[in-house]
C-alpha cells in the first residue's frame, strides 16, 4: 500500500516556498548588542585566546569526500565547525572559523559535478541529551571552502543530509530533521534549484517528524528516498517512534512523493534509507522496531521490503545511530554504523566489524569510483581510509574535544582538567617545552562525564566522575584508581524511580575550599567524604523536584535508553562559599537553588520567583561579598534558547535578572566573577563568551580570537590571572594575563595608558619553551613578561614611542621604540603600534650583543637573561610617560638562591663584554684595513710611494692576521663551522650561551674556559691596540709627510653590558 502527495495538494499543504533568510550575526558581531558598551572594546582588543588542546578528536557526525581527488576531504565537527584535509588526514585545518553563526554541522555535501560547491548544514542530527547544539541553517562555498554564504533555513534546527544533483551544483536536497526538544514546522525535506538561493519545502509530514535521512539515485537523480522520524527530546526521556516515522519516495524529482509500507513494521523510531549506486532497483534501509527492527532491503526500488538481519548490534541505541551505506560499485555490500562499524558482503544477512580508531560511528562517505577510499565519522573525530577500513588516518591531530567541566591545580606550569565526552578525563599543562603536545596530558580518573576536584595545592589524589554515579579516586604517585561510591551499583537502563541515587550524567564532584580533603558528591541527594571514599555522609534531604511522572525509563516507546544521560531530577551544580564554612549552593537539572549556611543542618529553597523548570547550569559565588551569587539558567532542554543570568546580593533573598547586550539564542551555561576586580563578569554562552564590567548590567563581547564554539564552562587560575575555558568542541582555550580587563574600566581621558603587567617567570628552559610550532601542538603563551598599553587615536604621525625596561635603580635594561636606535638595541626591530590596544612582550633578556657586520654566528647573540627582581616598564610617547612596576619570579621547579642569580648574571654580563669587545676590534680593523686599501689604491701610480705602499701593505696584513685570529671569517652557515678552524669570537659565543642556559649559578667549567679565553683575548688585544696605536701612528706620519691624507682610528668604544 502507497500513499501519494500530489503537487497541487502539497502546495496546498506544506510546499511552501522559503525565501533565503538573512544570516544570524557572526560570531563576535554586535549586532544584538544595541547601546554602547561600557568599556571600549579598543582597550582590551590585543589580548588572544591560545588553544592547549589537547588534540584528540571530538565528535562528528558528517563528513565527505571529493569525487577525483582522494587526497581532499571534509568533515563537520560538533561544536567545531568545518575541517578540511588535502593530504588524506595527514592535517587538518578550521575552514569556517569566522564564517558561521552556530558550530555544530549535522551533514556537508560537495557537487560532484564542481568540487568547488560545498554545502553544509547545520545542526546535530544524533540528538544527545547533553552537548548537542542547535543549527542555523544551510550554508554555501563556492571556492572549495575558502568562503561561505548564509543560504537560509535557519529554524531548521538539526539537518541530517544533504543530496545534489550529480550534474547540476545548484540543484540541492536538505533533510530536515527539526529541533530535538520541541515541536516544529520547520522539518522535512527542502529543494532548491538555485543553489540555495531560495527554497521548497517539498516533503512534509508534521511538527514532530523530521526527516532523519535522505538518499538520490545518482544513475537517475530524479529517484529520491526520503527516511522519517518522529522524536522528541524531553529532559527526562528520548522519545523515538510514532506513525509520523516511515519511507517515502519521488520519482520526479521530489515534485511528488509515495509512501513506501510494503514490508515494514507497522510503529517504527528512528529510519535510515540509500540506495545502491551498482544497482538502483536495490534499496536498504534501517528500521528501529522491536519486534521487526532491524536492517531491511528492497530489490524492486522500494516497492516491496524485507528485513534481511535483526541484529541487535545494528540497531542497539536506535536514536543515536541507525546508519546505513550502501557501497557504490557493489550492491551486495552494505555497511551500517553504530556503536562498532559493521559491513556486509552479502546483501546484508551476515556482518563482520571494521575497526575504527574509535567506535559511536555517524557518518561514512564512500568514493563512487574506489570503494576501497572512504572517510567516517565517530566519536573520535574523522578518519580516512585507503584500503577498504583495514586502516585508518589518524584523530589525534584535531583540536575538537569537548568538555563538560574545567578545574586547575597550582602546579608549575598548572594544569587543566576535565572530561571528554566519549573519552576520559584529561590534566593538561597549561604550557610545555615547544608547546603542548601528548606529552603533556593524561588521564586521572573518571571518564568521559567527569567532573573533577582535588586540593589544588596537593593533587596527589584526584576525584573524578563518570555517569550513574561512579566516582574514582586517582593517586599521582601510583597512576592507579579505584572506585569510592557512597552506593557502587551500576543501575544501567532502570527507571529513575528504582535509584537508591540519581546521579546526573555530570553530577557535581566538588573539594570544599576550606578543607579540600572534604570531597561533595551530588545525585538528588548531596553527600560528603572526609575519608577518600572510605565512607560517606548525606548532609541534605532531595534537592529537586523529585516529581514521579519523569523517573520513567530513560527511553521508549520502542528502545529503551538507559546509558544515564536521561537520569532526571538531580543536583547539577554545587558550590561551597570561600568565604564562609558550610555554607553550600545547589542547583537542580529541575530548575530549583538551595542554600545551606549550616553545613547542611538545614536548607532552604532560594529558587526566583520566576523560574520555571530548566537547569541550573552553574552557580557563581562572588569572590568579593558572601551574599552576592549568580546563577547560569536555561531551558534549552524544553526548546527555549532565551539567555538567563540572575544575581541575588543577599543570599538569595532577591533575584536581578540581568542578560541585556547577550544575543536573544546565546543561551548561558556559567558565569564567573573576576577575582580581582569586583563586577567584573565573564559568561559562556551557546554561541560564544561574553564580559560585564557593571555585574551584569550589560554584556558585550570577549570572542576576540575564539572560534565559534559552545563555552561549556570557565574559571580563573588566580596566581597566573588566566582565564580558561571548557569549549564544547574546540579543546580547552585560555586567556592570558586578565591585566587589562581588570584595568580597562580605569582607563580614562585621551592620553595613552600603559596597564600594570602580570607577573614573568625566568623559566629553567630559558626561553619559555617557545610558542609550539606545526600541527597538533597546543601553542604556549608568549614569553617572558606581557607588555600592555593603550594608545589614542590621535597621535601625532611620526610621534617616536619607547618602551624601556629599567631596574629598579633605574639602569637601562632594554629598549623597543617605534624608531629604534641601532647602536642601543642592536638587530632591533621596529615596534609596531595602533591605535588602541597594544600588546607585546619583553623576553626578559637584555639587548643583543653587536655582531661583526655581515658576520655567521654559530649560536647566538641575544642578551643575557635578567635576574628574577622587580623592575619598571616604562612607556614614552613625545613628551609623555607613564611607568608601572613588573615583578619577575622565579621558576618554582629551579633549585636556586638569588645569589645563585646574580653570580650567574655576573659573569655571563663579563662574557657578553669581552665578547662585544672582541666584534668591536674586528670591526675596527676591518675598517682601518678598507681606509688603508683604499689610500693605497688611490696613490697607484705615483712616484715616490714605495714606502708608503710597503709600510701600508705590511699593517694591513698584519691587521688581517690579528682580525683572523678573532674571527673565522670562512665560516658561513652551520656545515662550514666544521670545514674551518674556530678562533676566539667562536669560542666566546659558544661559553656565552653555555652559561646563560644554566639554571643559575656558574659551573667551574665556565670558569675555567673563561680564564683560557682571556688569556688569549689579552694577547690579541695588545696586538689590536698596538696596531692601531703604534703602528698606525707611525704609518700616518709618513702619510702626513708625504701630503696625504691620514687613516682615522674608530673610536674604541667600551660601553657595560649591563
Amino acid at each position: 500500500m502507497c500513499d501519494r502527495i500530489s503537487p497541487r495538494l502539497s502546495a496546498l499543504l506544506i510546499a511552501t516556498l522559503v525565501s533565503v533568510i538573512t544570516p544570524l550575526a557572526m560570531p563576535g558581531d554586535l549586532t544584538a548588542q544595541d547601546a554602547d558598551p561600557v568599556v571600549d572594546p579598543s582597550l582590551y582588543r590585543d589580548m588572544e585566546w591560545r588553544s592547549i588542546g589537547p588534540f584528540r578528536g571530538g565528535r562528528s557526525v558528517a563528513s565527505t569526500g571529493v569525487t577525483g581527488d582522494p587526497m581532499t576531504y571534509y568533515f563537520g565537527g560538533v561544536g567545531s565547525g568545518v575541517w578540511k584535509t588535502g593530504d588524506a588526514g595527514v592535517t587538518w585545518i578550521n575552514v569556517t572559523d569566522s564564517q558561521i553563526a552556530t558550530s555544530s554541522v549535522g551533514a556537508i555535501a560537495v557537487a560532484e559535478s564542481d568540487p568547488n560547491v560545498v554545502y553544509v548544514g547545520m545542526g546535530e542530527h544524533a540528538i544527545r541529551g547533553v552537548m548537542t547544539s542547535h543549527g542555523n541553517g544551510v550554508y554555501r562555498s563556492t571556492d572549495a571552502g575558502k568562503t561561505w554564504a548564509h543560504m537560509g533555513l535557519d529554524r531548521t534546527r538539526a539537518i541530517s543530509r544533504i543530496r545534489v544533483h550529480p550534474r547540476n551544483p545548484d540543484l540541492v536536497y536538505v533533510a530536515a530533521q527539526g529541533a530535538p526538544y520541541g515541536a516544529n514546522e520547520e522539518r522535512g525535506v527542502y529543494r532548491s534549484r538555485d543553489g540555495g538561493e531560495s527554497w521548497e519545502l517539498i516533503l512534509y509530514v508534521d511538527e514532530n517528524s523530521g526527516a532523519s535521512d535522505l538518499s538520490m539515485d545518482m544513475t537517475n537523480p530524479r529517484i529520491l528516498y526520503a527516511a522519517f522520524w518522529e522524536h522528541r527530546r524531553l529532559p527526562w526521556q528520548v522519545r523515538s517512534g510514532g506513525p509520523g516515522s516511515g519511507f517515502w519516495k519521488s520519482t520526479d524529482s521530489g515534485n511528488t512523493w509515495e509512501k513506501l509500507e510494503n514490508g515494514f513494521p507497522e510503529l517504527m523510531g528512528k529510519t535510515s534509507i540509500d540506495v545502491s549506486r551498482a544497482n538502483p532497483d536495490r534499496v536498504f534501509a534501517m528500521v528501529e522496531a522491536d519486534p521487526g527492527g532491524g536492517l531491511f532491503r528492497s530489490d524492486d526500488g522500494g516497492a516491496s521490503w524485507n528485513v534481511v538481519s535483526e541484529d541487535w548490534t545494528l540497531r542497539a541505541r536506535a536514536w543515536y545511530y541507525i546508519e546505513v551505506y550502501a557501497d557504490p560499485m557493489d550492491e551486495e555490500t552494505v555497511y551500517v554504523l553504530n556503536a562498532p562499524m559493521v559491513k556486509s558482503v552479502d546483501g546484508g544477512q551476515n556482518f563482520t566489524r571494521v575497526s575504527v580508531p574509535h567506535g559511536d560511528t555517524h557518518d561514512l562517505w564512500i568514493n563512487p569510483v574506489d570503494n576501497e577510499v572512504m572517510i567516517n565519522s565517530n566519536d573520535g573525530g574523522a578518519n580516512v581510509s585507503f584500503n577498504g577500513g583495514d586502516s585508518w588516518s589518524t584523530q589525534r591531530n584535531q583540536p575538537t574535544a569537548q568538555f563538560y567541566r574545567v578545574n586547575v591545580d597550582n602546579r608549575f606550569p598548572y594544569h587543566v582538567y576535565g572530561g571528554q565526552q566519549d573519552n576520559s578525563s584529561v590534566a593538561i599543562a597549561s604550557f610545555g617545552n615547544g608547546g603542548i603536545t601528548w606529552k603533556d596530558w593524561y588521564p586521572v580518573g573518571g571518564c568521559e562525564s567527569a567532573y573533577t576536584a582535588f586540593d589544588p595545592d596537593d593533587t596527589r589524589f584526584v576525584y573524578a566522575g563518570c555517569y550513574m554515579g561512579i566516582i574514582s579516586e586517582y593517586d599521582h604517585r601510583t597512576a592507579g584508581s579505584r572506585d569510592i561510591g557512597v552506593y557502587p551499583v551500576l543501575p544501567a537502563a532502570l527507571q529513575g524511580r528504582e535509584m537508591k541515587y540519581r546521579y546526573n550524567w555530570n553530577a557535581p564532584i566538588v573539594a570544599s575550599p576550606h578543607d579540600p580533603s572534604a570531597i561533595y558528591h551530588a545525585s538528588n541527594i548531596l553527600v560528603r567524604t572526609r575519608e577518600r571514599g572510605m565512607s560517606w555522609q548525606e548532609i541534605s534531604p532531595d534537592l529537586t523536584r523529585d516529581e514521579d511522572e519523569k523517573q520513567d525509563y530513560g527511553g521508549g516507546p520502542i528502545t529503551n535508553e538507559g546509558a544515564g544521560g536521561e537520569i532526571y531530577g538531580t543536583i547539577y551544580y554545587v558550590v561551597e562559599s570561600e568565604h564562609e564554612v558550610g555554607t553550600i549552593w545547589t542547583g537542580s537539572d529541575d530548575g530549583l537553588v538551595h542554600l545551606t549556611r549550616d553545613d547542611g543542618a538545614n536548607w532552604e529553597d532560594m529558587t526566583p520567583n520566576s523560574l520555571q523548570e530548566g537547569v541550573i547550569n552553574a552557580i557563581e559565588v562572588s569572590p568579593h561579598d558572601p551574599a552576592t551569587a549568580y546563577v547560569a539558567f536555561t531551558r534549552y532542554k524544553f526548546n527555549d534558547f532565551t539567555p538567563h543570568i540572575f544575581k541575588t546580593t543577599d543570599y538569595g533573598a532577591s533575584w536581578e535578572h540581568l542578560t541585556e547586550g547577550l544575543p536573544e539564542e546565546a543561551w548561558v551555561k556559567v558565569v564567573r566573577e573576576d577575582p580581582v576586580r569586583p563586577n567584573l563578569l565573564y559568561a559562556g554562552t551557546e554561541t560564544g563568551i561574553y564580559v560585564s564590567f557593571d555585574g551584569g548590567g550589560y554584556w558585550q563581547s570577549l570572542q576576540l580570537n575564539l572560534p565559534n564554539t559552545p563555552i561549556n564552562d570557565l574559571i580563573v587560575q588566580r596566581r597566573e590571572n588566566d582565564l580558561i575555558a571548557a569549549t564544547s568542541g574546540r579543546s580547552f582555550w585560555i586567556l592570558d594575563n586578565l591585566s587589562p580587563l581588570q584595568q580597562a574600566p580605569d582607563v580614562t581621558g585621551s592620553e595613552a595608558h600603559l596597564f600594570v603587567p602580570r607577573h614573568a617567570y625566568r623559566l629553567g628552559s630559558g626561553n619559555g619553551g617557545g610558542p609550539g610550532s606545526g600541527g597538533n601542538v597546543g601553542h604556549n603563551p608568549p614569553a617572558g613578561a606581557i607588555i600592555d598599553f593603550w594608545l589614542p587615536d590621535d597621535l601625532s604621525e611620526g610621534e617616536v614611542l619607547t618602551l624601556e625596561i629599567l631596574k629598579e635603580n633605574g639602569d637601562l635594561v632594554r629598549t623597543y621604540s617605534t624608531v629604534p636606535d641601532e647602536h642601543l638595541s642592536p638587530g632591533a626591530q621596529s615596534l609596531e603600534t595602533k591605535a588602541g590596544m597594544n600588546r607585546t612582550s619583553w623576553n626578559l633578556r637584555y639587548e643583543a650583543i653587536p655582531n661583526i657586520t655581515g658576520a655567521y654566528v654559530f649560536g647566538s647573540l641575544q642578551g643575557r637573561r635578567a635576574v628574577p627582581d622587580r623592575y619598571q616598564v616604562q612607556l614614552t610617547v613625545g613628551d609623555w610617560s607613564m611607568t608601572q612596576s613588573l615583578e619577575v619570579r622565579m621558576d618554582p621547579r629551579v633549585e636556586a638562591t638569588l645569589d645563585d642569580y646574580r653570580e650567574q648574571d655576573a659573569f655571563v654580563a663579563n662574557v657578553a663584554g669581552e665578547l662585544t669587545e672582541i666584534h668591536r676590534s674586528v670591526m675596527r680593523t676591518q675598517d682601518v684595513r678598507e681606509q688603508i686599501e683604499s689610500l693605497l689604491d688611490r696613490l697607484e701610480g705615483r712616484e715616490d710611494i714605495e714606502s708608503v705602499a710597503e709600510a701600508g701593505g705590511t699593517l694591513s696584513r698584519d691587521l688581517e692576521v690579528v682580525a683572523d685570529s678573532l674571527y673565522q671569517s670562512n665560516t658561513v652557515d652551520g656545515q662550514t663551522v666544521i670545514n674551518f678552524p674556530t678562533r676566539l669570537k667562536f669560542q666566546y659565543v659558544w661559553l656565552h650561551g653555555n652559561a646563560d642556559g644554566a639554571n643559575a649559578g656558574v659551573s667551574q667549567g665556565s670558569r675555567d674556559v673563561l680564564q683560557d679565553l682571556r688569556v688569549r683575548w689579552e694577547t690579541h688585544r695588545a696586538t689590536v691596540e698596538h696596531l692601531l696605536e703604534e703602528r698606525l701612528n707611525e704609518f700616518n706620519d709618513l702619510v702626513r709627510e708625504m701630503g696625504y691624507s691620514t687613516i682615522i682610528t674608530p673610536l674604541p668604544t667600551r660601553e657595560p653590558i649591563g
